[in-house]
């Protein structure tokens, strides 16, 4: 799995739109955000512009990807917002080239599509992390979302333990494995087709927003029938956002499911449709433990 070159002070980095129109103040503020990390921010040519509900149609929105890819001046690519519409652009990326320019590749959500389609055909390690207009506007940043950039500098592995959250275990045990994954909606649409995710030795990432429990239940449902949990080596349950009531009913299908799982299963990681949000690099070795409950991830970057 190829890794990225860390970012440096004064890299240039774009950010594009491969899903839903931005909020056009919100993106200013959280470029504002980048642009205090040291980074020359490229807006992509589209980012802005708007057609129906996707940010514009697929071959411009290809264009952007492909041109932030190519353009051997940028050091990362960071996604705007999520939505939906990425897995129209999917067939159509050009994995080989990408290979050949690998960089970082930052977003979740929707994008959830394109960071295990990078991984799996480009071959290089992709992250899943809060998006430039969603989670670092104003309104919503935190500074522990804003901390998990700081890994794309450093090269430093990440320790995620009970000082930033508790992990609740769900079954026990120690697993280890690439870290894979990302929304539960994404991954289930991506079965049965050329983008499937691969979990075999892998510890799996999951995160969904404002799903009701039998949704939960169904799609869970759906993965464990097409093989997918068959050979993963710990689960890692993000955020799944709902109502105090709901999120009961959550609790109680994740019981249910995981509870006599032989491999290590954990919930409350900050990731996804959250505050804080942390990033984390997909394709990399991960260490999962539930005692203590901890969650260790190798560097994504060289």
């Amino acid at each position: 799995m190829i890794k990225p070159r860390a970012l440096q002070e004064d890299d240039r980095v774009a950010v594009i739109a491969p899903a839903g129109p931005a909020d056009e103040e919100k993106l200013k503020q959280g470029i504002v955000v980048l642009e205090n990390m040291g980074l020359k921010v490229i807006i992509g040519r589209h980012v802005l512009d708007v057609e129906d509900r996707l940010a514009v149609d697929d071959e411009k929105r290809l264009a952007d990807l492909h041109e932030a890819f190519f353009d051997p001046t940028i050091h990362g690519i960071f996604c705007a917002t999520g939505g939906f519409g990425t897995a129209r652009i999917a067939p159509m990326i050009d994995y080989a080239r990408i290979n050949r320019n690998p960089k970082i590749f930052w977003g979740y959500s929707d994008i959830t599509y394109l960071l295990n389609a990078i991984q799996k055909y480009s071959d290089l390690v992709t992250f899943h992390g809060p998006m430039v207009a969603t989670d670092l506007n104003d309104e919503v940043r935190s500074a522990e979302t804003e901390s998990s950039f700081s890994s794309l500098f450093t090269g430093e592995p990440m320790t995620y333990n009970s000082y930033k959250s508790p992990l609740i275990p769900i079954a026990h045990g120690t697993g280890e494995g690439r870290l894979v994954g990302g929304n539960l909606e994404l991954l289930t649409k991506g079965l049965g087709t050329p983008f499937q995710i691969n979990t075999k030795g892998a510890i799996l990432l999951i995160e969904e927003v404002a799903a009701p429990s039998f949704l939960i239940n169904a799609m869970l449902t759906h993965l464990k029938q097409a093989g997918v949990l068959d050979e993963v080596k710990g689960v890692v349950i993000g955020e799944l956002q709902a109502d105090a009531e709901e999120s009961k009913k959550i609790e109680l299908v994740l019981e249910d499911f995981f509870a006599c799982a032989s491999y290590p299963v954990v919930r409350g990681f900050h990731i996804g449709h959250c505050q804080p949000n942390y990033g984390v690099p997909l394709g990399t070795n991960a260490k999962l433990t539930t005692a203590p409950p901890q969650l260790l991830i190798e560097s994504g970057v060289k």
